[in-house]
């Protein structure tokens, strides 16, 4: 079984983890109702996805 050969200090640790980040979310405006939306799906405000109706939208949700 392996066994560490001594103790790792915070630093070194630390100067490991640096590169464990987070990355923003990719959003981008809808091309049909131009509000801001996650990149990949469906539009939450008008219901479309890669130019088709994917959901139906009340038009109280819409206003």
């Amino acid at each position: 079984m392996a066994v560490p050969k001594g103790k790792v200090s915070k630093s070194r640790g630390r100067k490991r983890r640096t590169h464990w980040k987070l990355s923003m979310p990719a959003i981008t405006a809808c091309p049909q109702c131009h509000q801001m939306k996650l990149m990949h799906h469906v539009c939450k405000h008008c219901g479309m996805y890669n130019g088709r109706q994917v959901l139906v939208m009340d038009e109280k949700k819409q206003a």
